[in-house]
């Protein structure tokens, strides 16, 4: 967990900055778009292909390599020349940071199936830490009067803490003694999907990976749009709802899906996450300002933050224990995917159906959803313990 949170506070460093280092290159709205697309473009072959792999040569190999390659990827971000060439290392970091699915194998091989809800929440919980703290630290240091040149000390640090997290690996994280791996077979990304397309529960799951993060992704994208339309919010108050959604979304993933899971199972929880986000999507047209909006986002986040690492869990335990590492990265790239689609579709209805919209629609995708989760049923419990 560790590990994880020093990879995602580089991450939160430099996300935050994104739209102002494009600018910098004087890079057009379009280009801006492209440059944060990449990296979720990079995360969608990046999350199979690196889970395929740690299934075969093992997971601590495959951190190391990936981390790595994310800090290089932070350094040529500093010398970068060009829009386009800004848009290339976010592709490649991307690609390179698509290694969830390692990280979520790793757990999985060592932990006990009743208790992956658990600790999948922990993996949330260290996400959603960096992804609090990092923002405040890259405009701490950032100086966007300065050109490409004023992100050089905030990239740095991101390209710090992966050495950090590269070195962490190393000397303290051991391989999961997963007997006769390289025994394990190996098939291509698309048998992979064919095969997962087959399952009746997996299939389930991914499409509800898809709904999920297509709705909350366009709710984030729009989000300070509506804000600043309905109640001439500026980023101080856009950045407090989300920080508030942080520290919930925390609390929750650390400290109450592993009891609720264990206690109601994981498809009830999952439904009942569901529920709780299609209320919230519902209930914010009416918000009334600030206080209003923030409990609104706040109980949708709830049922978000219930949402992923309940479904990874349920992914794991429903897949053939020798692949999956493939498996989870088969459903982080769906998610991937749909954080490209998401904002996409959500957008548009804010610009052509109304500024409340993307609320409604969401609740819409979201639905579903709930019906998915109750028929998500663990088929290798056996197996697995």
């Amino acid at each position: 967990m560790a590990v994880v949170f020093l990879n995602l506070l580089g991450f939160g460093i430099i996300v935050p900055l994104l739209p102002f280092y494009a600018q910098s290159f004087d890079a057009r709205p379009w280009e801006i778009a492209l440059i944060f697309s990449a990296f979720a473009l990079g995360c969608f072959f990046g999350e199979p292909f690196w889970g395929k792999l740690s299934d075969r040569y093992g997971r601590k190999p495959l951190l190391l390599w990936t981390v790595a390659c994310n800090g290089l990827c932070y350094v040529a971000l500093i010398y970068a020349p060009t829009a386009f060439a800004a848009f290339a290392i976010r592709f490649f970091g991307g690609l390179a940071s698509g290694n969830n699915a390692v990280i979520q194998g790793y757990i999985a091989d060592v932990t006990p199936p009743h208790l992956r809800a658990r600790r999948m929440g922990w993996l949330g919980a260290a996400n959603a830490i960096g992804l609090i703290f990092g923002p405040s630290i890259g405009g701490l240091f950032a100086r966007t009067d300065m050109g490409p040149a004023g992100f050089q000390i905030p990239l740095m640090m991101c390209a710090a803490l992966s050495a950090s997290c590269f070195t962490a690996l190393l000397l303290f994280v051991r391989e999961p003694d997963v007997q006769d791996r390289k025994l394990h077979p190996m098939v291509s990304r698309l048998a992979a999907t064919g095969e997962v397309l087959r399952h009746p529960v997996l299939r389930r799951l991914m499409l509800l990976t898809f709904l999920i993060g297509g709705a909350f992704s366009g709710i984030e994208s729009i989000f300070g749009l509506w804000g600043h339309a309905r109640f001439d919010w500026g980023p101080r108050e856009v950045g407090l709802c989300f920080g508030v959604v942080g520290v919930i979304a925390g609390f929750t993933q650390f400290f109450l899906i592993g009891p609720l899971v264990e206690r109601f199972g994981e498809r009830h929880v999952l439904a009942a996450g569901m529920a709780m986000a299609v209320l919230g999507s519902l209930l914010q047209p009416w918000s009334s300002g600030l206080a209003m909006s923030i409990l609104f986002l706040a109980l949708a986040a709830l049922g978000q933050s219930i949402a992923y690492p309940t479904v990874a869990a349920l992914v794991s335990r429903n897949s053939d224990p020798r692949k999956q590492g493939q498996v989870l990265g088969l459903n982080n790239a769906t998610g991937a995917l749909a954080r490209v689609v998401g904002p996409l579709v959500i957008g548009m209805s804010f610009a052509g159906l109304g500024i409340n919209s993307p609320f409604w629609l969401a609740a819409v995708i979201v639905v579903p959803a709930i019906l998915l989760a109750l028929r998500a049923t663990p088929r290798y419990d056996k197996d697995h313990s």
